[in-house]
């Protein structure tokens, strides 16, 4: 009988251990995984992005076109804890037409935490006031990944 006991009770060590592996693979995967949202215009550009976890910013790009002119974009937080935690992250100082913006945050890597890293119900905000409004269009995609 105890033998028989001590059988099971490896068996099952063995089957928990295999099952905490495949989900410590199927975790890192999930933090690799990068889901792009996008947004898009013809006036100016006050957009927020976000997941319903916690989260970190992987990319920017903003592709512009017609119309003239550029102007600083700015990528910030809008804190869940209120406006007093909102934040400016980083500016870009010329965006718009020829001037298009390729930002990777994390260098390629999925770093965890990244820098950027943003609670649930935060949010990241990117604003850019358009120098030609109704005639310079833009497209805006942003990626994002689930942080541990």
């Amino acid at each position: 009988m105890a033998r028989e006991t001590r059988t099971i009770l490896e068996t099952a060590q063995t089957a928990f251990e295999s099952q905490q592996r495949e989900l410590e693979s199927t975790r890192a995967r999930q933090l690799r995984a990068v889901v792009t949202q996008t947004a898009s215009g013809s006036g100016d550009m006050d957009e927020t992005f976000a997941l319903d976890r916690k989260f970190r910013l992987v990319f920017v790009r903003c592709h512009f076109s017609g119309g003239t002119g550029t102007a600083a974009i700015h990528i910030g937080v809008d804190s869940a804890a209120g406006s007093s935690f909102d934040t400016r992250l980083f500016t870009v100082t010329q965006a718009g037409t020829n001037k298009d913006v390729h930002l990777r945050v994390d260098g390629g890597a999925a770093v965890d935490p990244s820098p950027w890293t943003f609670q649930p119900n935060d949010a990241v905000r990117i604003e850019w006031t358009n120098p030609d409004s109704g005639t310079m269009s833009w497209g805006l995609e942003v990626g994002l990944a689930l942080a541990s």
